[in-house]
């Protein structure tokens, strides 16, 4: 049986990790492996059959609403490569899974946000970086100074979002909800009505 295999793409958002993902799936394509490619329903800035980066490149997805739901699709489609896209969004036993996968022999592909806008590890990521084989972290431009970023900030009205704010809010592919910071110009809003604070400094 060919060894499985879990590589994990992460960063912060505009950081290229879609981008890299279907670079990835392309060479599978070309060399004739059978592809599935998942996202969650949740993320609806595309169509739900496709997972498209903000350069404009595609792949053809099949959309699910929770890890549960993989499995059956990968084996009916007897899939050799399976692709995860916004992998943070989903739930806690989206690790396990992929084990499994990999387990069958499979090459497991995942890309997710590591940190939400308040700077802590998102979702089931942390996991997923520590069992992943492989880990490609990638960064962006910072848009205050330049310099290299790792963190996305939220902005609602043009203020970084406040502490208490929900914690998914899916952008748009060119709205001005989030951008990519540096860790020096990443801010999170303190709770509504005070004013906002730079990560980890107490009110």
């Amino acid at each position: 049986m060919t060894p499985g295999w879990i590589h994990v793409i992460t960063g912060c958002m505009f950081s290229g990790k879609t981008d890299e993902l279907l670079r990835l799936l392309r060479r599978a394509d070309i060399a004739g492996r059978r592809i599935v490619l998942v996202r969650p329903t949740v993320d609806d800035r595309t169509p739900p059959s496709t997972v498209e980066s903000r350069s404009g490149v595609a792949f053809a997805a099949r959309p699910v609403t929770g890890s549960s739901a993989i499995p059956a699709i990968v084996s009916g489609e007897r899939a050799g490569v399976v692709a995860i896209d916004e992998a943070q969004f989903f739930d806690a036993d989206l690790p396990a899974m992929c084990e499994v996968l990999a387990d069958e022999g499979r090459s497991v592909l995942v890309s997710g946000l590591d940190r939400d806008f308040l700077g802590r590890p998102f979702g089931p990521m942390p996991t997923l970086l520590a069992l992943a084989d492989q880990v490609t972290k990638l960064t962006a431009i910072c848009t205050v100074c330049g310099d290299d970023a790792t963190r996305t900030q939220r902005l609602v009205g043009g203020r970084p979002a406040a502490a208490d704010d929900p914690l998914i809010v899916v952008g748009g592919m060119h709205d001005d909800r989030y951008e990519a910071r540096c860790r020096a110009h990443h801010v999170v809003g303190a709770p509504r009505g005070q004013e906002p604070l730079p990560l980890g400094i107490p009110g």
